[in-house]
């Protein structure tokens, strides 16, 4: 007893004021994951930890500073130092920043904030390619992570290959309390729904739709992706928070009647108003002479989106603006969208006649909805069952549905593969919502060209 109280003796205002500071954030960190899960609560258990590590310090956290070398001062005075080892102690250093930084980025990363850059232009013009987003975890509710050991920064695979995370443990899905729920007209940020089984050789598109192809379409397809039918058979899984992460915008929410008709998005029977962002794949048909440059990109249209087909024919995904203001070029002589695909490529795939621009209707489900299966929807929902829940779904028999589910697309309505194509979004893959854009870099350009889009640098209006 004699000891504990000359250690707390021993402790200055400054370490007072960590230990309450770190004490404080642990108290109201573990009084988070405790709601709805009171038993979570005895993580306060480790508190004296916390604590010890800023007053008492039974627990040596600082053994490696034993290896400090002595200072000319110290070494003037005659002091000693048996352990003194300037080489050891630099390398302990390193070790302590490192580890420290590792666990405070994992932290971070896992509960409150996450980096994600936008890698295709699915959600041209409300977020481009070369946006950086910092994405708000807590808005909806952080999920306690499935794979708890994993390195922070790398999603699934290390840059030099190999998995980033342990297999196991794996903790079921646990959402912790948010403030807001996933509207319709959000952007949200979510783990690939179809990215649980991926093509070791070709993770997009995904092994589902690869295998689809190859059934429909056959090998020569299959090749054009660079892979042949045997590569469909070596395949990796992953658990849902090592998916891959998307961004869409959800235009369903739980419990809504979804139908598209002739690219209008019907909820509930009523047609959706026209978000000014959307976009289309048009053919343009001009009379001979070519388009600048300049003219193509201070329209909005990047270099990827650029195709010349010949015969004076360019192909352009567009806005309605853009698209009234090419119709007024001298050299176009009209403008026609893009006409749909063929029926069967979308979800569920290879059992319905549905199309890209024409589709459904169909049921969004809601956690605790108690649905009869037939053979018109089975096929439809079986992949929930199969896949999200995990339970046997029967035609003939009631099926109840154990999360909520929603559906994504994005605004470039040609050119993205959403829920059209992969289905529901599960509740338990809902990551968050995007804040803001801190950094945006322009692909088209060079870096002395004015690569930085500083415009969109901040901006956090992404209706």
């Amino acid at each position: 007893m004699k000891d504990f109280l000359d250690r707390i003796k021993a402790v200055n205002t400054k370490g007072w004021v960590k230990c309450g500071i770190w004490s404080s954030l642990y108290i109201a960190f573990v009084i988070w994951v405790a709601i709805g899960d009171w038993i979570s609560l005895l993580w306060l258990l480790f508190l004296p930890i916390i604590m010890d590590m800023f007053t008492t310090k039974y627990i040596p956290w600082n053994w490696w500073k034993k290896y400090k070398p002595l200072t000319d001062e110290e070494k003037a005075k005659g002091i000693e130092h048996p352990h003194a080892n300037k080489h050891l102690y630099i390398l302990f250093s390193w070790i302590d920043a490192i580890l420290f930084a590792l666990i405070a980025v994992y932290f971070i990363n896992t509960y409150f904030f996450q980096n994600y850059q936008i890698p295709t232009s699915s959600l041209e013009k409300t977020l481009r390619v070369g946006d950086f987003l910092c994405v708000n975890k807590m808005c909806y509710g952080a999920r306690v992570p499935n794979t708890p050991l994993s390195m922070p920064l790398v999603q699934h695979t290390f840059p030099w290959g190999g998995k980033s995370y342990f297999e196991n443990p794996q903790w079921e899905y646990k959402r912790l309390k948010g403030w807001d729920k996933v509207e319709k007209g959000d952007i949200v940020v979510f783990n690939f729904p179809a990215g649980d089984t991926v093509c070791s050789k070709l993770e997009n598109p995904d092994i589902y739709t690869l295998r689809h192809i190859l059934q429909t379409k056959g090998e020569f397809f299959l090749q054009q992706y660079g892979i042949s039918s045997k590569d469909l058979q070596s395949v990796i899984t992953r658990p849902v928070d090592r998916r891959e992460n998307y961004v869409k915008r959800c235009v369903a929410t739980p419990g809504d009647k979804l139908q598209i008709i002739d690219n209008v998005i019907y909820i509930n029977g009523e047609a959706e108003p026209t978000h000014p962002h959307l976009q289309y794949n048009y053919y343009v048909k001009t009379n001979g002479n070519t388009f600048s440059n300049k003219y193509l990109t201070e329209l909005g249209i990047s270099l990827e989106d650029r195709k010349f087909l010949g015969d004076g024919i360019y192909h352009f995904p567009l806005t309605r603006e853009m698209k009234n203001k090419l119709a007024n070029h001298p050299n176009v002589i009209s403008i026609e969208i893009e006409p749909e695909e063929m029926g069967g490529d979308v979800y569920p795939l290879g059992h319905n006649i549905w199309t890209r621009d024409n589709y459904g209707p169909i049921y969004i489900p809601r956690k605790g909805d108690k649905i009869m299966i037939t053979a018109e929807n089975y096929w439809l929902y079986k992949r929930i069952a199969d896949a999200y829940e995990f339970k046997p779904m029967k035609i003939g028999q009631t099926y109840e549905f154990e999360m909520d589910y929603y559906w994504m697309m994005g605004d470039n309505r040609h050119k993205s593969a959403d829920s059209r194509y992969w289905g529901f979004v599960p509740e338990d893959h809902i990551i968050g919502r995007p804040m803001f854009i801190w950094l945006s870099i322009d692909n088209d350009k060079a870096w002395g060209d004015g690569r930085i889009r500083w415009d969109r640098i901040g901006l956090s209006d992404f209706e």
